[in-house]
């Protein structure tokens, strides 16, 4: 039997099709072979359309079946992994209304302001576990003051998953997880937030049927499967964000596991059976694939918008005929502190954890006479590898204190020299596993199917590799250079 799992990235789609009792990758494949661009309007604006994420998982499962690995009549089910924050908006007849509005958008950031202050902010973290942000509900709220008439044809909002699921089967449902990521969910009811509803004047009837995270979402409808080789009626078992389905891709299920990636965002997500928020709400609590009401499994999850996507900003300006292998080789030929050049990768939207500033990338200390193209190169690097242990500073605060981190082997973790940086910079052993994002909605499928328990997942996992702290190659002193860079701007840009 075989799974099919999906992942709608923010660059591209992958696929993957999975053995159900080894639970090992069978074929994979990714469409489109060039990065997917993201429309930006404005300044901080950032869209992408709904139907291309279609289109595209359509090319990317047929160009998985014309490997010729399997027989896609052997596909039971399917699972999706998807962006998350996004925002996508329906007319009655399921026909898209407007690009969607992505996870580093950054227009609504006001509009959660003003909620977090109106519903008040003790409510908001008791009760929310966060601040409204700039996530799905804000971004409505700024749909419904600025496109008025467009809002008024608004029939369903959903999340990125609940869109893909919706047009392989017509049936629309979202998950606790979903609304939990879109700051809908109230954790004190396990419920829909009538506050936040209230608050932003919204009807409760724009909310999908809500079904648990492992369970059926519709089923694949004839004329979708015939396109695809599929057996109609084939169920849509799971969907969740990609960062929890990367941590059940890991088997980090588990208060007190932990997970991290690092595309083109990076991230550190821990999973905790109870969590004391951030009163500044710079990390981000949602409900994890497998929480309950009776059994809480919060996902708490720091976000860096501005990580991959720097270092391929980098490598497009200064040597886009080199590979990303060969960029690694020269950053590893420039001494660790990159001779005092820093690099702030925050130009990706507002971050959430600087405070929902719009900091924007910054070189700093940049020597003409000095500095190559392979001090850039480590720089990017070893400034992507700061964020993340400012951010992990924060988590650490809030009493999650991991030690030992999971990745899969794949984005950034794929550099030699990212890795070393991350790892001594934070203190933190790093595993390398062979998974990613499509080979985890391929088990979560399996899951939601009952064909694979939660309790033997990672079965099909194998350790790449172990990196451990080198005590002799500190980063402190470095890192405190850039940190002080980054006050700095900080401050510049409150002023």
């Amino acid at each position: 039997m075989l799974l099919l799992g999906i992942d709608l990235g923010t660059s591209a789609i992958k696929v993957s099709v999975v053995d159900t009792h080894t639970q090992h990758v069978v074929a994979s494949a990714q469409y489109p072979e060039n990065e997917s661009p993201i429309i930006s309007l404005q300044t901080g604006w950032a869209e992408q359309d709904p139907e291309q994420w279609w289109y595209d998982i359509r090319q990317c499962i047929i160009k998985a079946n014309a490997s010729g690995k399997y027989n896609p009549a052997d596909i039971a089910a399917i699972g999706i992994a998807y962006q998350m924050h996004g925002l996508v908006v329906t007319d009655v007849d399921g026909k898209v209304l407007r690009n969607s509005i992505i996870w580093c958008d950054s227009r609504a950031v006001p509009y959660g302001d003003k909620a977090f202050d109106s519903i008040g902010h003790a409510e908001s973290l008791n009760s929310l576990l966060n601040s409204p942000g700039n996530f799905t509900a804000a971004k409505l709220a700024w749909v419904k003051e600025n496109e008025p008439a467009l809002f008024a044809q608004i029939a369903h909002v959903m999340l990125p998953g609940d869109f893909v699921a919706f047009k392989f089967s017509g049936q629309l449902t979202t998950t606790p997880s979903a609304l939990s990521e879109g700051i809908f969910w109230d954790f004190s009811t396990n419920s829909v937030s009538a506050k936040v509803l209230d608050h932003f004047g919204f009807d409760a009837s724009i909310i999908p049927e809500i079904r648990d995270v492992f369970t059926s979402h519709g089923e694949v409808n004839a004329a979708v499967a015939r396109e695809l080789q599929l057996r109609p009626g084939i169920p849509v078992t799971y969907k969740a964000g990609d960062q929890p389905n990367n941590a059940l891709s890991l088997n980090v299920m588990r208060p007190g596991e932990v997970a991290t990636t690092a595309g083109t965002s990076g991230v550190i997500y821990g999973v905790a059976d109870a969590i004391a928020p951030d009163p500044q709400s710079r990390l981000n609590c949602f409900a994890h694939v497998n929480h309950r009401s009776t059994a809480q499994r919060i996902g708490l999850l720091l976000c860096i918008n501005g990580c991959g996507i720097m270092n391929k900003i980098i490598r497009q300006w200064m040597a886009p005929q080199m590979s990303y292998a060969a960029i690694d080789a020269n950053a590893a030929e420039v001494a660790p502190g990159s001779e005092g050049i820093s690099i702030l990768p925050f130009g990706n939207g507002a971050e959430r954890m600087l405070g929902n500033e719009l900091v924007g990338a910054q070189i700093m200390n940049l020597d003409l006479n000095r500095h190559s193209v392979a001090h850039f190169f480590r720089a990017t690097q070893e400034g992507i590898a700061f964020s993340f242990r400012y951010g992990l500073d924060i988590m650490r605060s809030m009493g999650m204190h991991p030690s030992l981190i999971k990745a899969g082997k794949a984005n950034m973790f794929q550099s030699q020299v990212f890795t070393d940086v991350f790892v001594n910079v934070t203190g933190v052993p790093v595993e390398l596993y062979n998974t990613d994002g499509a080979t985890g909605a391929a088990l979560g499928a399996g899951v939601g199917l009952g064909v694979i328990a939660e309790g033997d997942l990672g079965k099909g996992l194998e350790k790449q590799a172990l990196i451990e702290p080198n005590k002799q190659q500190s980063y402190e002193t470095h890192y405190q250079r850039w940190l002080q860079y980054l006050q700095q701007c900080m401050a510049a840009e409150k002023i």
